[in-house]
């Protein structure tokens, strides 16, 4: 489990390249650090994707490594990739970094699954919803401006799951306290309750409410979501949202409980349909 800034999916798949590579020649990741003369903690840095790596570096790397010409353009190709800037950091003054991180992720996923405990997901909040959201986790330490600004950015996450061509594979199990949790106006509830009527009917969004008559259950301990990648090579990993940092979950056995969680969770939550008829309930009594 790692803390703070996660690593982007191209630069986990560059950094599991190089240690195949290291392993290959039967070079510990001392070994390696000796005859590059870095330190352990460089090569450990680099490998775990904690930090990105230079083109320098890389070719210091590879010549190691004993690298075939053919094979090499592409792990330069995948290092410049990896520092390729996107949408996202046009907002990098108003985001903190773990965050910044966890929308590369997310626009790399293919599928994600959630456990959403106390407020309906991001990636399905109505502008007003986000904005009473956001405005309180700021407690008034930000200004107007910048409220605004990450209310842009959590919108605009939403064209992961609107676009035409291979849209995000969303599924979430709401808790029904993040549905009867009142954020601002009733006018304001209403409105997200219809969003999410509206989400239900898209092919690739799976709702399901978790009703709280089902009592205690594997995800007390709080909200996570585990991504899925398009390339088969790219690991799975869960993101753990906290109030002051986020955590990065990528080792497999702790994956696996993650995994295992949410099919319990969706297994006691209400089937689609009635999570859709429960919603409509709310909307009408919000009216």
């Amino acid at each position: 489990m790692t803390n703070g800034r996660g690593p982007t999916v191209r630069r986990r798949r560059l950094a599991g390249e190089l240690r195949r590579l290291r392993e290959r020649k039967e070079l510990t990741l001392e070994d390696a650090a000796e005859h590059l003369g870095w330190s352990a903690a460089k090569v450990s840095r680099i490998e775990t994707a904690r930090v990105g790596i230079t083109s320098p570096d890389l070719t210091r790397m590879l010549d190691l490594y004993e690298l075939a010409d053919d094979r090499r353009a592409g792990l330069h190709a995948l290092a410049r990739t990896a520092r390729t800037r996107g949408w996202w950091d046009a907002y990098a003054d108003s985001l903190p970094s773990d965050y910044s991180a966890y929308i590369q992720l997310e626009a790399d996923a293919a599928f994600i699954r959630s456990y959403d405990g106390m407020i309906v997901h991001g990636l399905l909040q109505t502008d007003e919803y986000a904005r009473e959201i956001i405005r309180a986790a700021l407690m008034g330490l930000s200004s107007p401006a910048e409220v605004e600004r990450r209310v842009e950015v959590r919108i605009t996450r939403q064209r992961l799951l609107l676009r035409d061509e291979s849209p995000l594979r969303f599924w979430t199990v709401v808790d029904e306290a993040a549905l009867t949790r009142r954020v601002g106006s009733e006018a304001i509830m209403r409105k997200q309750y219809e969003r999410l009527l509206e989400f239900a009917d898209r092919d690739n969004i799976t709702i399901q409410v978790l009703p709280f008559t089902k009592g205690a259950h594997p995800a007390t301990a709080g909200t996570f979501a585990l991504l899925e990648f398009r390339e088969t090579h790219d690991p799975n990993v869960v993101y753990v949202e906290g109030t002051t940092s986020n955590l990065y979950v990528e080792s497999d056995a702790e994956i696996y409980r993650y995994s295992l969680a949410f099919d319990h969770l969706r297994a006691m939550a209400l089937d689609p349909d009635e999570s859709r008829r429960l919603v409509a309930r709310l909307a009408e009594g919000s009216r």
